[in-house]
């Protein structure tokens, strides 16, 4: 499984980009399993954010889901927290 996540906005306007590809690692059925939770909560579509907020697209096989801070669920959370320290 490959997880992308992008992040725009803030302050700054600078734009994150981070890839964890799942296949060979051995907890690789967590990572799975947050990825389904972040998927089945996400929105097609940009939501409202507020001044100055994070944006964030988290793409998981190809399919794209979008958030904005202060709204993400918490395993959008985790998964955007973990892909983007991990990611390369």
């Amino acid at each position: 499984m490959r997880i992308e996540v992008r992040r725009t906005g803030g302050f700054a306007g600078i734009e994150r980009r981070a890839e964890v590809d799942t296949s060979a690692r051995p907890d690789a059925a967590e990572w799975h399993a947050l990825a389904e939770r972040v998927l089945a909560a996400g929105r097609d579509t940009p939501p409202a954010g507020v001044p100055d907020g994070f944006h964030y697209e988290i793409t998981v096989d190809g399919r794209t889901v979008r958030a904005a801070d202060p709204h993400l669920t918490e395993a959008q959370r985790e998964l955007v927290s973990r892909v983007l320290k991990e990611g390369a």
